[in-house]
């Protein structure tokens, strides 16, 4: 889907975050995962609306 890259990289930088106790690094990955799950939900909302037309 649209949004798993940045559902992966967020992951990946909030675990950074949390390892080197950087907490602005640990909120810009879980900022980075929820622009990965708005992604998916509108590509799912497009899919929807399309098969209704």
């Amino acid at each position: 889907m649209a949004g798993e890259m940045d559902k992966v990289e967020g992951e990946l930088q909030e675990q950074e975050g949390k390892l080197t106790d950087d907490e602005l690094r640990e909120k810009q990955g879980q900022v980075q995962e929820k622009m990965g799950e708005g992604k998916d939900k509108w590509e799912e909302t497009k899919d929807e609306v399309r098969d209704r037309t």
